[in-house]
């Protein structure tokens, strides 16, 4: 598989803002695209390479064990720390 050809070209950061989700999308695809403002380059669109989703679902599954009830009130020494004035 080719590499694609990298194109830059210069967008105002008025029309990155208004076309934002075509420039991803043309990024993604290959191209570095330069964010301009007042005709002087500021950043700088590439594609993301190497990307690894991270795992969210299950992250830390049984790493985590709650003693005793939920639901049982907190002892009272730490329900005056919550309370106590500033």
């Amino acid at each position: 598989m080719s590499k694609p050809k990298v194109v830059r070209e210069s967008v105002s950061l008025y029309d990155a803002k208004t076309h934002l989700s075509a420039l991803v999308e043309r990024a993604a695809a290959g191209e570095e695209i330069v964010i301009t403002k007042s005709g002087r380059p500021r950043a700088l669109l590439v594609p993301f390479t190497d990307a690894k989703p991270e795992r969210t679902f299950g992250h830390g599954k049984g790493q985590w064990h709650i003693v005793g009830d939920i639901n049982d009130p907190l002892p009272d020494d730490l329900l005056d720390e919550f309370y106590k004035p500033l």
